[in-house]
């Protein structure tokens, strides 16, 4: 079992991530209410009452567009109906929006409980689950209202990935390539592997890479002032395109915006270039088809993005080198000009 440890003395908070085949089975995990969606429930409803027996479960409806304060409010009310205490403990069995929300729900429910983690999407397994972001989205801005709370522990167990549809794996790989523009080893591996990259097997074997890099960034900057932005490569093209209303899932949005935003890097910071083609490849690759994108309104959405210190200036983390990211700040203008240039050609 590789086992990690997240500490951060602001709050003081301590997190321990269990990854291992058959983790869920084989973990203690405190446990005195589960959210969970109806994807999940439908498939490891049986599964999840052996492991609880007895306990409350409160599924919510399944996908990105019930990640509202609408569904946070539901599972809230479901809590205080259950009489939880402040000594209790939520488990959230599913997704990134199931660990979003219900991560939020253990922030607000008596100003804090403990919060376990349980993600069963390759997604959540190497990225969401871990750091301790919360939230939900709101008029129609991504995780506009949320907090920071880190979960007691997170239980990465990959036998959860079989039973995902092959969208779900790419919208994983996603998050998986933008780690690797963060670590020279992780993208060698990835590119000595790219004829497995959907291969179950080999990505179970990098889960836990992905999550050490994760674990290792966000307790060195639990808070996002300096390190920890660098973890947003490809989200902030990649957050707007998907607010546009496109078809994609998130992860595959990722990989678009990191298409856009390597080009981006190219124009206006001194690159290795062929480090960056590489690295563009490697995420067309994983994304397969391209599809066209508003590139005015996504500009548009963009200035609300959190990392930005004006509405007319757009801040992104963009791939320079391998191993190396830097902050590129443009004006609005110059970045909407950019997207409809790399959409252009893109497409």
């Amino acid at each position: 079992m590789r086992t990690f440890e997240i500490r951060t003395e602001f709050p003081a908070e301590k997190c321990t991530i269990f990854c291992e085949k058959g983790a869920f089975e084989q973990q203690e995990i405190p446990c005195s209410f589960v959210f969970t969606d109806t994807n999940v429930l439908a498939l490891y409803e049986k599964k999840i009452r052996k492991k609880f027996p007895r306990t409350r479960i409160f599924s919510m409806d399944a996908g990105e567009e019930f990640k509202t304060p609408q569904t946070l409010f539901a599972l809230l009310k479901e809590m205080t109906q259950a009489g939880l205490h402040r000594n209790d403990t939520l488990v959230c069995v599913g997704g990134g929006v199931v660990g979003d929300i219900g991560g939020l729900a253990s922030a607000l429910y008596m100003r804090g409980i403990d919060c376990v983690q349980v993600p069963t999407t390759l997604l959540a397994q190497v990225d969401s689950s871990v750091g301790g972001k919360t939230a939900v989205d709101f008029e129609g801005v991504k995780n506009l209202v949320g907090a920071f709370k880190q979960p007691s522990r997170v239980v990465v167990d990959c036998e959860f990935l079989t039973t995902l549809p092959a969208r779900e794996i790419r919208c994983g790989i996603g998050e998986i390539v933008k780690h690797s523009a963060l670590n020279g080893t992780l993208f060698d591996r990835l590119v000595a592997n790219r004829a497995k990259l959907f291969d179950l097997d080999f990505l179970a074997e990098i889960v836990p890479d992905n999550l050490a890099i994760k674990a290792d960034v966000v307790q060195r900057d639990p808070r996002e002032t300096g390190l920890r932005k660098f973890l947003n490569v490809g989200h902030t093209t990649g957050h707007a395109l998907e607010l546009t209303g496109g078809m994609l899932s998130h992860g595959e949005y990722v990989l678009l915006g990191l298409l856009y935003e390597i080009e981006i890097a190219k124009k206006h910071l001194k690159c290795d270039e062929a480090y960056l083609r590489v690295l563009r490849n490697l995420a067309v690759k994983a994304l397969g088809t391209v599809p066209e994108s508003n590139a005015a309104e996504a500009a548009q959405l963009a200035r609300l993005d959190k990392k930005n210190s004006a509405t007319d200036k757009i801040v992104l983390a963009v791939p320079v080198a391998k191993g190396t990211c830097e902050l590129l700040e443009l004006p609005f203008a110059q970045y909407k000009r950019e997207l409809k240039r790399i959409g252009d050609t893109l497409c």
